[in-house]
């Protein structure tokens, strides 16, 4: 099936997700999870075989600013999708869809391959994969985080606004966030530690930003975590320190590849 054809779809199923899950969200309509699940699923199918075109080619694979940006709000939508079915978060689609329909059509505007990684490369391969899970899991939590930051300001406030209305209750939320962090720490852990085996320079000069910043990150995670455990950190606190990793985790990320790969069109 040609690129255009799984993007026009994938972006239409996107939009009649987003759509329906607005509607439910604002009570005009009573929509069923099953339907919005399958619905997300059927655009995740297409979103993955579009994917799948652009990310795989002979002998490697292109991990581009524009190729990764797709594949980390894939997962994203795979997460949720995944989460939805023990916890109710499918109102984080509200989000997730229109990301994942910007980077397709961030793609299709500037497609060529700039960051191949052999096909035989599994170290390499494996890093690439633990690095992206971890950016698309903390990308959710920053989501969840500010959810929970105007969850918890209104509830203070006595504000029974439409946002209040439609949330779980707030320890479930909290629980959730948490979840989130414990399994982006994981990942993020063992994606440093397959970067000091496999990279041959972790230090190098078009990565040591990364590696610096993802540091800070795991660091600021790592507290957040302590803290709730010792201080009994939750709430606004945890949305904070939650956001400020995610942050970091970002800026390592997005913020080196694009100033690498667009503005100086080297390899981020």
């Amino acid at each position: 099936m040609g690129t255009l054809i799984l993007a026009v779809t994938s972006l239409f199923l996107y939009s009649v997700g987003t759509a329906l899950q607005a509607l439910s969200f604002r009570g005009r309509v009573h929509t069923n999870i099953a339907v919005t699940s399958l619905i997300g699923t059927l655009a995740l199918i297409g979103h993955g075989l579009l994917l799948w075109q652009t990310l795989h080619h002979d002998g490697g694979f292109d991990f581009g600013f524009f190729q990764s940006s797709v594949l980390i709000s894939w997962l994203i939508v795979a997460l949720l999708l995944l989460f939805n079915i023990r916890k109710p978060v499918q109102n984080l689609s509200l989000g997730a869809y229109p990301l994942a329909g910007i980077t397709i059509l961030m793609l299709l505007a500037k497609p060529e391959s700039t960051q191949l990684v052999a096909a035989d490369n599994y170290g390499m391969l494996s890093h690439v994969a633990l690095s992206i899970t971890a950016y698309s899991l903390f990308t959710l939590a920053a989501a969840q985080a500010v959810v929970l930051y105007f969850q918890n300001r209104q509830l203070k406030h006595n504000y029974n606004s439409l946002l209040v209305r439609n949330l779980p209750p707030l320890q479930t939320m909290e629980s959730l966030l948490f979840e989130m962090v414990w399994a982006g720490v994981v990942l993020l852990i063992l994606a440093i530690i397959t970067g000091a085996l496999f990279v041959n320079d972790l230090f190098a000069q078009n990565v040591a930003h990364k590696t610096i910043f993802s540091l800070m990150s795991l660091a600021v995670f790592v507290a957040l975590l302590i803290g709730r455990y010792t201080k009994g950190w939750r709430g606004i606190t945890a949305s904070r320190w939650t956001l400020t990793g995610c942050l970091l985790l970002m800026l390592g990320f997005y913020g080196s590849k694009f100033v690498l790969e667009l503005v100086f069109h080297r390899i981020g």
